[in-house]
């Protein structure tokens, strides 16, 4: 199935990783042994968006509500989320991936935000594949932080009120420059968006699967891409 030549492939496709905190406990390990296990599940399909020609790959990595999780997991996570980003930013470099980071990156401190930047400086040449990591992200935040980016143009009288509409919007949220995800994966059983990317899901095919993110491999990809294929986008419009 993996070797599979596909029809129609999503350019952008966006993935909520759910699953890595049950996969450890149904093995009796403490949850952040699913999240590393999760990492190896991403170095799996960063390589499988290369092979199958998807253009940008977005992943839901730590939301803005992941603070409410027991402390010692919230720091796990944060230590294995940026120790990984340190550790692969050669492989990135090597492999043609572009990195980029959005969320509120304020919380994790200077020295985290400017190793996030440095990283980004690092692959901003690269074309094969855009990786896009949401951190401390929530789609709430995105649009709220949005409208108070246009209130102030209104306040310094550089944008009239009457001017806001739906592309004054989006070009003010912190995925301006990507377009929407076109196929959006959740893994883990949930069937629900957790407020990721709330403006920009609009239209993208949503596509849920029982497979705990540290077991998602190549083949349950490319399955999402076959059901992908399937679907007629007709954003708003008739088939006719």
């Amino acid at each position: 199935m993996s070797g599979q030549e596909l029809c129609e492939v999503p350019y952008h496709v966006a993935i909520v990783m759910d699953g890595n905190g049950r996969w450890a406990q149904r093995r009796k390990q403490p949850r952040i042994f699913g999240h590393k296990k999760g990492v190896e599940a991403l170095r799996r399909i960063i390589e499988c968006c290369g092979k199958h020609g998807v253009s940008i790959l977005t992943l839901f990595a730590f939301s803005s509500e992941n603070w409410r999780r027991p402390p010692a997991e919230v720091s796990g996570l944060q230590r294995l989320l940026f120790s990984s980003l340190v550790a692969e930013a050669d492989s990135l470099v090597s492999n043609g991936v572009r990195l980029r980071v959005v969320g509120d990156l304020d919380p994790f401190g200077p020295d985290v935000v400017d190793m996030v930047q440095r990283t980004e400086h690092r692959t901003a040449n690269n074309h094969k594949l855009e990786l896009v990591i949401a951190v401390n992200y929530g789609g709430r935040w995105d649009i709220v932080s949005a409208c108070r980016k246009l209130a102030i143009k209104v306040a310094e009288g550089n944008l009239s009120s009457d001017a806001i509409d739906e592309r004054s919007v989006a070009e003010a949220l912190s995925t301006s420059t990507l377009p929407d995800p076109d196929l959006c994966i959740r893994t883990g059983g949930e069937y629900r968006i957790s407020n990721f990317l709330l403006w920009q899901l609009a239209y993208t095919e949503l596509y849920f699967c029982e497979v705990l993110w540290p077991e998602f491999s190549e083949d349950d990809f490319v399955e999402a891409l076959k059901w992908y294929a399937t679907r007629q986008r007709r954003f708003g419009k008739t088939q006719e």
